[in-house]
C-alpha cells in the first residue's frame, strides 16, 4: 500500500515515470482536449450552454447561464494548464492527475444526477467512458506497477525532454 501512495504522490515531482509510457501519452491527449473544451466555454458566444449542452437560452436569465458556463470554462482552463504542465514537465505526477480526473468525473456525474438540468448535453455520453478509462489507467498504471515494484523494486525511467 505504501508503494501505491508513493506512486500517486512521489517525494520528488520530476519528469520520470514508473511503468508504461502509454498512460503519459493518453494523459497528454486528455490535457489537449481539456484545453480545447475550456476555451469553448470561455470564448464561444453562448459558452457552449446552447450549442453543446442544448440549453434553451431564450429564457430570462440566459445571460447568467452563459456567464456561469464561461466561469466554469475559466476554472477548466486553469486545470488544463496544470494538466499540460504535468504532461510535459512533471510526469511523475501523472498517476495523481488520473486520480484527480477520476474524482472530478465522478463528482460531475454525481452533480448531474443530483441536480438535473432537464437537458442532456451532447458531450455527456463521454463521462462514463472517461470515468472507466481513468479507473483502468489508475489500475494498470499505478496499482499493477506498485505490485511489481513491491516484488522486484521500483523501476523509474527518465523521459527525454
Amino acid at each position: 500500500m505504501k508503494i501505491v501512495f508513493s506512486t500517486l504522490l512521489p517525494v520528488q515531482a520530476d519528469n520520470t515515470i514508473c511503468g508504461m509510457k502509454l498512460p503519459i501519452y493518453v494523459f497528454a491527449c486528455l490535457a489537449g482536449i481539456s484545453t480545447v473544451r475550456s476555451c469553448i466555454h470561455v470564448f464561444a458566444p453562448d459558452g457552449g450552454a446552447g450549442s453543446i449542452a442544448g440549453m434553451d437560452l431564450s429564457v430570462a436569465g440566459a445571460r447568467g447561464i452563459v456567464f456561469g458556463f464561461a466561469l466554469w470554462g475559466s476554472a477548466q482552463l486553469i486545470y488544463a494548464f496544470i494538466q499540460l504542465a504535468v504532461a510535459l514537465r512533471y510526469r511523475s505526477l501523472v498517476p495523481a492527475m488520473y486520480l484527480l480526473l477520476f474524482v472530478e468525473t465522478f463528482l460531475r456525474m454525481l452533480v448531474g444526477h443530483l441536480k438535473p438540468s432537464g437537458v442532456r448535453p451532447s458531450a455527456d455520453w463521454c463521462n462514463c467512458e472517461l470515468y472507466l478509462a481513468a479507473a483502468l489507467i489508475i489500475d494498470v498504471g499505478v496499482v499493477s506497477v506498485a505490485a511489481v515494484a513491491s516484488r522486484f523494486g521500483p523501476r523509474r525511467e527518465a523521459l527525454s525532454k
